[in-house]
């Protein structure tokens, strides 16, 4: 029995020995094993075992690093941004003005987004606040958690003086989303296998001239020809019933009972959530 003991706790032992002659860095794509040589204000330099070339990762997508002495960093940039798992959680999207702040991360998409008081003397701030939520929704159609503002307009109320007519409040934003994760292609391709057909359960839609997003019950069903790993974005080639004129579809995200593709037609940015 000792022997037999002896024999099982081998292969343990070898492994945790061979993990233990690298450092593991913990980034967004999965763990890293490699040699860190140096740790800088925004990015992190390794070397792979056996290899000289030195490469590098953005400290934003790297959660911790284990280091082969025992001890574990943790970084705080990676973790500063909240999850965002469909258009309801809109608020929990980030907004930075540094491009520092998105180094690393994923980039999914642009989003843009427009709101101007009703009358002359519609409240800026309100006005603002209006925009910004817009903005956040259509990342989060994106399955984006993060938006690097490229351009933010704002005009205050105006009366027109004695022969101008009155203005009222307007902002106008546009920037690019980024996620700090993304879906991943070969666990959707396990989790839907051989199926063609899927049925839609929901259908969000925001529309450019809305201030909310729309989301009611659909029953739309999607007939799959292919799907494709593109840099990283998984796409689906097909059909979408009563969208005749759309064929391709990008993932955004999926659990084990439905997945959520987005596409967007003219001006309407769309979300449908699938049954599995």
């Amino acid at each position: 029995m000792k022997t037999r003991i002896l024999l099982f706790a081998l292969p343990l032992m070898a492994a945790n020995c061979c993990f233990a002659q690298t450092d593991t860095i913990f980034a967004n794509t999965g763990p890293i094993a490699c040699t860190v040589k140096e740790i800088s204000t925004d990015a992190i330099s390794y070397v792979y075992p056996g290899e000289d070339i030195t490469n590098t990762v953005y400290k934003n997508a790297v959660t911790q690093i284990r280091f082969k002495s025992g001890r574990v960093q943790k970084f705080s940039e990676a973790t500063s941004y909240k999850e965002v798992k469909d258009v309801k959680d809109f608020e929990n999207v980030a907004t930075t003005s540094l491009e520092a702040d998105v180094k690393g991360l994923f980039r999914v998409g642009e989003v843009s987004a427009k709101a101007k008081g009703t009358t002359a003397y519609s409240n800026q701030e309100t006005v603002k606040k209006r925009a910004y939520s817009k903005m956040k929704m259509g990342a989060a159609m994106q399955g984006g958690n993060v938006v690097f503002l490229t351009n933010q307009q704002s005009g205050g109320n105006t009366n027109g003086g004695r022969y101008g007519g009155a203005n009222s409040s307007e902002t106008n934003l546009s920037g690019v989303v980024y996620a700090t994760h993304i879906p991943s292609f070969d666990e959707f391709k396990k989790l839907i296998g051989n199926k063609k057909t899927f049925t839609a359960n929901e259908k969000s839609s925001l529309w450019s001239s809305a201030s909310e997003v729309e989301t009611i019950p659909a029953t739309n069903v999607l007939n799959v020809k292919s799907v494709e790993n593109e840099s990283g974005a998984i796409y689906i080639t097909g059909t979408l019933e009563k969208n005749a004129n759309q064929t391709r579809f990008r993932v955004v995200n999926f659990t084990k009972d439905s997945f959520t593709v987005y596409f967007e037609d003219k001006s309407t940015a769309f979300n449908y959530k699938f049954k599995l």
